[in-house]
């Protein structure tokens, strides 16, 4: 449980960062607390992105993965963030991905900012 709780909020951080630094990626809402709950929603949406379609996607697209050396992976990570774009609107979640560009350097931003975060606040698993 404590696993989950920390990508979630590893992946709120790093959503919220990809807000604050990219123009075509916006949160809108009326006050801080609830940008707070929108990022933290919105990370559960891309945890759940990830962790069902991504395998999927990635094991189709494997072909691609090894003629690009693994930059196709860059792509990926694009398509999953507007996905999770796409899912959070229909959720009336105030997070949209304008394009394809903000979500291709918004998908780098957030693995790299995850990626940083998961080494801050390690889980117990990662301890031993």
């Amino acid at each position: 449980m404590k696993k989950f709780v920390v990508k979630t909020l590893a992946n709120a951080v790093a959503l919220g960062v990809a807000v604050w630094l990219i123009n075509g990626i916006t949160l809108t809402g009326s006050n801080t607390g609830h940008k707070a709950l929108t990022l933290v929603l919105v990370a559960l949406v891309f945890g759940v992105v990830n962790w069902l379609v991504k395998p999927i996607v990635k094991l189709l697209s494997f072909p691609l993965f090894i003629v690009t050396l693994g930059l196709f992976t860059l792509v990926v990570n694009a398509l999953m963030l507007l996905l999770t774009s796409y899912l959070s609107t229909k959720l009336k979640l105030d997070f949209h991905v304008a394009g394809f560009w903000p979500a291709l350097v918004g998908g780098l931003v957030v693995s790299i900012v995850a990626w940083a975060m998961h080494l801050i606040l390690p889980d117990e698993d990662d301890r031993r």
